[in-house]
């Protein structure tokens, strides 16, 4: 069993940044994929980006490619998302997701393949 815990949202102005921390208890990140969605009210959840347990190898959704940054600290046991430029269609609950995997290249961009889910935090950006 994963538990996932978000940390890092808040409420920021347009074209700032903030960055969100996850992190694994009491599972470490090790053979575990790691994939950030966000969901917004009336809206289904959607990919931000993905990052293999290897951190090699990564993903982004179209809206945030070029802005977000997903990188992992395997010492502190934390994957981070590194958000710049943001727009009020950035304002979601943030989720992290977790899946184990033998192959280190893997990630996943499907909210579906995920099997641990944590209880997200919100971002909210305003004028």
């Amino acid at each position: 069993q994963v538990r996932l815990v978000e940390s890092g949202g808040g409420l920021v102005k347009i074209g700032g940044s903030l960055r969100l921390s996850c992190t694994a208890s009491p599972h470490t990140f090790s053979k575990i994929a790691v994939g950030w969605f966000r969901q917004a009210p009336g809206k289904e959840r959607a990919f931000i980006a993905a990052i293999s347990w290897s951190g090699r190898r990564n993903s982004y959704g179209v809206s945030v490619k070029g802005r977000f940054a997903i990188s992992r600290d395997a010492a502190k046991n934390t994957v981070y998302l590194q958000m710049d430029d943001l727009n009020f269609d950035d304002t979601a609950v943030y989720y992290c997701a977790a899946k184990e995997t033998d192959n280190s290249a893997d990630f996943y961009i499907h909210s579906r393949t995920y099997n641990y889910w944590g209880q997200g935090t919100q971002v909210t950006v305003s004028t």
